[in-house]
């Protein structure tokens, strides 16, 4: 099984990316948070990567971290949950978020992430809740480690620039990059006007 690539990031979309390997492009299936830890086109990068086969396809998917492949395996665990959706659960929301959703039942947290209705939301934290203190959590460090955002302003700034047309990627890293500078308890307003620059520029 292919569990690690290292090479050049050749290409990106909104949901995949190809990591180009002495000559040979793989590609991978990611969440908004783990590309925009890739870094940009053309840049060394290093990702985790679960292979899936079925009757019909094989699929590479990438992590920026270890933990966030851990939490997509479990996540596919749960009926109803394909890697689609585990994706975007783990685009939504960082490890740190999933882990205490899980353990706390919280499953309206869960159903922020798109394709997730309330009872897929509850089946998972319910299935996940004795789960869920065995993973680690956190933040998936971006790109010269700078902290991808996790959730509350810095959530709503990316939707924001996601809004206004730019790739979920791109927007992910401009807020990154815009609460690196202006600090956690930066305000929503205040960060969607600092992306939009790093994000044009």
């Amino acid at each position: 099984m292919i569990a690690k690539l290292s090479g050049r990031l050749d290409e990106t979309g909104e949901d995949w990316a190809i990591v180009d390997v002495q000559g040979v492009g793989y590609l991978v299936h990611c969440s908004t948070k783990t590309l925009a830890a890739m870094g940009e086109v053309g840049e060394a990068c290093t990702i985790h990567t679960d292979l899936q086969v079925s009757e019909n396809d094989m699929r590479l998917l990438g992590f920026a971290e270890s933990a966030e492949r851990d939490w997509f395996r479990l996540l596919t665990t749960v009926q109803g949950v394909g890697s689609k959706v585990a994706l975007a659960i783990l685009s939504a929301l960082s490890t740190g978020e999933v882990r205490d959703a899980c353990a706390g039942g919280d499953a309206a947290t869960v159903a922020r992430a798109q394709g997730v209705g309330p009872k897929l939301a509850s089946r998972i934290v319910n299935e996940l809740k004795d789960k869920a203190g065995g993973l680690p959590g956190g933040g998936i460090a971006g790109v010269a480690g700078v902290a991808v955002p996790k959730g509350g302003a810095s959530a709503d700034a990316v939707s924001a620039l996601e809004n206004l047309g730019f790739k979920p990627a791109v927007a992910a890293q401009a807020v990154a990059r815009a609460q690196s500078e202006l600090g956690e308890d930066a305000k929503e307003g205040d960060l969607i006007r600092v992306a939009l620059k790093k994000a044009a520029g």
